[in-house]
């Protein structure tokens, strides 16, 4: 069949969840047996969130090829287990880098270049590009930020020209809040319509109206906002809270937005049903899960839980497939010092070193990790966690006091951690990153090959500064093993403390490919370390103390 195209917008408020009701959306269909993939397109005039503080825009997430994307992406692979690349994320700052970058070569032949038609044309040049690879039935395509916004208008103009030229290959599905007040005891629709509307005023009348709530909305009602919306009757679909976002494509299906995607396009039938039973499987774990398990993230964005969203996934999905319920404390690492280490950490059944730049928060994480090694606490590090590790370890194992990353002091005499001689020569933010998946090899007896099953494995980068290899001798030498190297250039990957129960650090980023029907083993490992050594706790401590710190 050709290739269809779902467009996804927003409207009367940000943050409703486009990205999980697309994702919910592409894991339906994909259940179906569809190839389907999800692109979003963000309306900023960076050319990614690479540079953007994680308070600006939560957390960066990174696709296998190396780039820099929406977090959106993350909800995409965890709903799907499809892997994304740069095509599936694009800004307005690419869209008008490629434009300028052809005007400057001559290829406008002179043409005065304006929004309408290079801008649009190069934003439906992206949108179709996945779909032309002949790899991808479906191909659904979020629009970033919310119907009314200027930045967002050149999208919409897309949009609108692009169903206009694909007719029945192309639908709109439009999400819009309906308000509950208290005041008055009853939900509002005005929001929706007035929303539809301004959709309406820019040339797309949507064919599937999506309606985030918090209380039930009952036919009568939905069929009021069908007749003001210019929407069939059984195209309005309500999208109510839920215990966990990995309810909505049930929810969805339970209220036919698959099937009534699939007949707006004109998939010819059967269509048959999604095959669910796994993802069924993972949330009855869920819901059934009783026991609890604590883990501790220490970093210095914890005000911003989407600053480590695909960290905070992965530990619920862990937990999940262990059987046990999470218990996420954010602890910041700004705030961590020798005087209240114990007091923070001491109810922590395993702990996790967040990743980040720069020197803010850092030594809080030092003084986390010493008191996990010394005290012998599962612990996590990932990325800037597996380099604290390495310096924390340099400084109270190996005695250099003043051991450092080359990162926070170029000066130190003891730069464990360090860049590669030819990044050193780099000027452009970003151009000395190592980003992308890269192969490590993990030695045969280590803690991470047993956590894997195997011993070649690849994964996503996303640092600068590396395990400086002068010193991989004395560490091994001193007990910490450096168990996973790249085969071309033998950089240090991971490093372990196998006399503790569970001491491991990642230079890269295990979290990136952790789905709901694929977990990732490390995560999964770590988790059932963690509750072990709560288990091993309560024996010694009794079922009173343990409940006493629990509550």
């Amino acid at each position: 069949m050709d290739t269809k195209y779902i467009f996804v917008t927003g409207g009367v408020v940000s943050s409703l969840g486009k990205g999980i009701i697309s994702s919910s959306l592409a894991c339906l269909l994909k259940a179906r047996g569809y190839r389907v993939t999800i692109q979003k397109f963000d309306p900023y005039i960076n050319i990614d969130p690479g540079t953007l503080n994680p308070y600006e825009h939560g957390e960066c997430y990174v696709t296998v090829d190396g780039h820099e994307a929406d977090l959106d992406l993350g909800h995409y692979e965890r709903f799907t287990d499809i892997q994304t690349t740069r095509a599936n994320n694009v800004t307005t700052g690419r869209i008008y880098r490629s434009v300028i970058r052809k005007e400057r070569k001559g290829e406008y032949l002179g043409k005065t270049v304006q929004i309408i038609p290079h801008i649009t044309d190069e934003i439906k040049r992206n949108v179709k590009a996945l779909g032309l690879s002949g790899n991808y039935d479906f191909v659904i395509t979020e629009i970033g930020g919310t119907v009314g916004d200027i930045e967002s208008l050149p999208y919409l103009e897309s949009v609108r020209q692009l169903r206009w030229e694909m007719g029945r290959d192309a639908l709109c599905i439009h999400l819009t809040y309906v308000p509950y007040i208290k005041a008055a005891k009853e939900l509002k629709t005005k929001p929706t319509q007035h929303s539809v509307k301004q959709l309406q005023e820019v040339g797309i009348q949507p064919d599937i109206l999506v309606l985030r709530t918090e209380k039930h909305i009952d036919t009568a009602m939905r069929r009021k906002i069908a007749l003001f919306c210019n929407v069939s009757p059984d195209a309005v679909v309500q999208s109510i809270d839920v215990p966990s976002i990995y309810f909505v494509p049930v929810a969805m299906h339970e209220q036919h937005l698959d099937e009534i995607v699939l007949s707006k396009t004109d998939v010819p039938k059967p269509w048959g049903e999604p095959h669910m039973e796994p993802w069924m499987d993972f949330l009855h774990r869920m819901e059934s899960a009783r026991e609890t398990v604590t883990i501790g993230l220490v970093g210095k964005y914890v005000e911003l839980q989407d600053a480590y969203k695909s960290i905070n996934e992965s530990l619920f999905q862990a937990s999940t497939y262990n059987d046990h319920r999470l218990n996420l404390v954010y602890i910041h690492s700004e705030k961590l010092t020798e005087e209240n280490v114990d007091e923070k950490l001491r109810d922590m059944d395993g702990v996790i070193i967040a990743p980040g730049f720069g020197h803010r928060g850092v030594d809080g994480k030092f003084v986390a990790l010493h008191w996990c090694r010394e005290h012998d606490v599962p612990t996590f590090g990932i990325c800037l966690g597996m380099q604290c590790m390495v310096i924390e370890y340099a400084r109270n194992v190996l005695g250099l006091a003043d051991a450092n990353t080359a990162e926070i002091d170029e000066r130190t005499p003891h730069n464990v951690i360090d860049l590669m001689e030819e990044q050193k020569s780099v000027t452009e933010k970003g151009g000395t990153m190592r980003l992308g998946a890269y192969d490590c090899n993990l030695r045969p007896d280590s803690l991470a090959a047993r956590a894997y099953g195997k011993t070649e494995v690849r994964e996503r980068h996303r640092h600068r500064f590396e395990f400086n290899e002068k010193y991989r001798a004395d560490f091994e030498a001193a007990g910490m093993q450096c168990v996973g190297e790249n085969p071309v250039t033998h950089l240090v990957e991971v490093v372990e403390v196998p006399g503790k129960r569970w001491y491991m650090g990642t230079q890269y980023h295990p979290e990136y490919s952790s789905t709901v029907l694929h977990p990732h083993p490390l995560f999964l490992s770590f988790v059932k370390a963690a509750i072990a050594y709560h288990d091993e706790r309560t024996m010694v401590d009794g079922p009173a103390a343990d409940e006493k710190k629990q509550n």
